[in-house]
């Protein structure tokens, strides 16, 4: 052992004392790499990203083993110019839009206005103090080359072998701090839409060429099968033209203002819930009594969460099973209710009390037709819970923007985003009025929840709804808003674990325990439940005139566009959803991992089952089959859309015609 460590020391060494070199690379570019981090987002003593960026740097460098010693310092010296480009614009980028640089979101911001002044004026020079790497790197190589160092090298240095070697050490290093990452952290990679966790994670070099993948995939994926997407796209448009509609809800809000509002979290099952008789959600209750209400709304979701979910409410399409639309096809063309009310002469908004690069909103929210976006930089953070700002303090602040807003325009729609019911759901002392316990007939009392995750997720939901409350008093004292429609969505559900649930609908109130199956009333609460009881609260509702309806259609994000577009008299020629008010009970959800809901019926396509909402009622195999087809050809449909950006090219087909004529 003590001749392996000698050994092994020696090596070590000697690859100290004749690599300087490629040593000065790596010191130089982990220097850069940790100082852009730590300029941006802070963490100086966070050891993890700067040893995955070390690991990183080190597999780069590798290859310049593979010349001769003498001509190592070219390759180096591009890789040295790289992360140095890579800190300089991630620094300015991180100034103006408070996230990092993306090829992607850096081509895309020719298209959503001329920013160069901008960026010209707040500009400042510990943005190019990177620029010293290159030069450092440059005179460390004059020296050592004046000095003969690297022709004295060459006649003993095995080039080929320090490859190996040094491509092995960087390989076993970013193995070992690879597992230490659980897969949340993967799963954040893979979708890259929270730039300053990845960064945090993973460090620098990791997150700039993910980004790149994630750039180029949808280029890479728009060249291949196009002809066919295209012929299918104009297949399906000819058969299923778009139309207007003619019921009873037609035209009932032409002219009038929109504003929906996005809640995040908010599940259906908090509708009129009671614990210990006192009810959760009280003023969400009052909305579902007074409002247009769908007790079976379900969100179409995939891995983009409430981006998605913004996504398939104003577009009528389903999200994208390659990425998500915001980080990886937000530049294509939709047609959304923000673009088709501002060809009517509507203003169009968007408000958030996140930082306008969560889910990618800054770039993405223009091109879905928003013509301002309001982030965190337009209010006070003076309350903060979980992420940002308290929904409080942000409804609050609203009400003057929105005044403000209806005071300078004589129409307009727009959006509100909370975030204080945002996932994980923890405790806070503004929580802590509502009790969680159960009294029995006995006297007895248990306190079954408190700690729990559903625990905490039904306290979060008793702040936001509190805070809902306070925006209904706010927007019904106010002078405006009487020429306006309320539209309040969940937008998805909490993603709680099957054991909360089973837990919380199955609690014994008599013994304070958990139902058993012999037990009367035990709910069974399996995988096919939880996709069931991911329905959130829709309610359409106007602060001056009551409706008092209730609705059991089953009904999807999509469909939101083409029922509200009814409504206020406008059309989605590209929508894939349906005006809920004609198709009624005969309406199908159909969701981006290819499960779809009926009136009848839900089926799971992972495992081929499906189960029947009657216990009475017989399912025909024709009947899941035929719907099995369609979910997977309005997948494929939407999919297509999306890559292919196909309502761009058929907008401009339209344009040349009506040219030529």
């Amino acid at each position: 052992m003590k001749s392996i460590s000698s050994k092994i020391i020696n090596s070590l060494i000697n690859f100290f004392k004749y690599n300087r070199q490629f040593l000065a690379y790596v010191l130089l570019s982990l220097i850069m790499t940790t100082a852009v981090r730590v300029y941006t987002i802070g963490g100086l003593w966070s050891i993890q990203p700067v040893l995955i960026d070390l690991a990183m740097i080190i597999i780069l460098g590798s290859f310049a083993f593979l010349y001769t010693p003498q001509k190592q310092f070219g390759y180096l010296f591009i890789l040295i110019l790289v992360f140095t480009t890579m800190s300089i614009s991630n620094a300015v980028y991180f100034t103006f839009f408070n996230s990092f640089a993306s090829i992607s979101m850096l081509v895309a911001l020719t298209q959503v206005g001329d920013v160069s002044d901008a960026v010209f004026n707040g500009l400042v020079l510990t943005q190019f103090v990177y620029l010293l790497a290159p030069v450092i790197f440059y005179l460390i190589y004059r020296r050592l080359k004046n000095r003969d160092y690297f022709n004295y090298v060459a006649k003993f240095e095995k080039s080929k072998r320090l490859f190996l070697y040094v491509m092995g050490a960087g390989l076993i290093l970013a193995v070992i701090m690879g597992s230490t990452l659980n897969s949340r952290s993967w799963s954040r990679l893979q979708r890259q839409w929270n730039r300053e966790y990845i960064v945090t994670r993973f460090g620098m070099v990791t997150y700039q060429l993910n980004d790149i993948v994630s750039s180029l995939r949808p280029v890479l994926m728009s060249w291949v099968g196009q002809d066919v997407a295209i012929r299918n796209f104009q297949e399906h448009f000819e058969e299923h033209p778009p139309r207007m509609n003619n019921n009873e809800y037609s035209d009932i809000f032409a002219g009038k203002n929109i504003i929906f509002v996005h809640m995040e979290s908010t599940a259906g099952f908090l509708v009129d819930l009671e614990i210990n008789g006192a009810p959760v959600t009280p003023h969400l209750n009052r909305l579902a009594h007074e409002g247009i209400y769908f007790t079976n709304f379900f969100p179409q979701i995939g891995v983009g969460t409430s981006s998605d979910s913004e996504f398939t409410l104003l577009a009528s399409l389903l999200p994208s099973t390659r990425g998500t639309v915001f980080v990886s096809y937000f530049d294509r063309t939709f047609r959304t209710i923000p673009w088709i009310l501002r060809d009517k002469g509507y203003y169009t908004f968007s408000m958030h009390g996140n930082r306008a690069s969560m889910w990618n909103r800054a770039v993405a929210h223009p091109r879905l037709g928003y013509m301002d976006f309001y982030s965190s930089t337009s209010f006070d953070i003076d309350e903060v819970i979980g992420l940002g700002i308290s929904d409080k303090s942000f409804f609050r602040q609203s009400i003057p923007i929105l005044e403000n807003i209806e005071r300078n325009n004589e129409r307009y729609m727009g959006k509100i985003i909370t975030l204080t019911h945002h996932t994980p759901f923890a405790t806070y002392p503004q929580f802590a009025d509502f009790d969680l316990t159960h009294t029995n007939e006995d006297g007895q009392t248990f306190d079954f929840i408190r700690g729990t995750t559903m625990g905490n997720y039904i306290l979060s939901a008793h702040y936001a709804d509190e805070a809902l409350g306070l925006f209904l008093e706010l927007i019904e004292e106010s002078d405006y808003f009487n020429n306006t429609v309320f539209v309040f969505y969940g937008d998805h559900d909490p993603r709680l674990a099957i054991r909360e649930y089973y837990n919380f609908f199955n609690f014994n109130p008599e013994t304070g325990g958990v139902l058993t199956p012999e037990d009367e009333g035990y709910i069974v609460f399996d995988n096919i439940a939880r996709e069931i009881n991911r329905r959130t609260p829709l309610i359409i509702w106007t602060p001056n005139q009551e409706f008092n309806r209730v609705y059991d259609y089953p009904i999807g994000s999509i469909d939101i566009s083409p029922t509200i577009g009814n409504m206020m008299g406008f059309q989605n020629e590209y929508a894939l959803g349906n005006d809920i008010f004609e198709v009624r009970d005969d309406n199908m959800i159909i969701f981006p991992n290819g499960n779809f809901l009926t009136s009848r019926v839900f089926f799971q396509s992972t495992r081929e089952v499906y189960r029947v909402f009657s216990p009475d009622e017989v399912i025909e195999a024709d009947y899941i089959a035929e719907r099995r087809a369609w979910s997977e050809h309005i997948l494929q449909l939407s999919n297509n859309i999306i890559v292919h950006d196909l309502i761009r090219r058929d907008l401009e087909a339209r344009r040349e015609t009506e040219a030529g004529s």
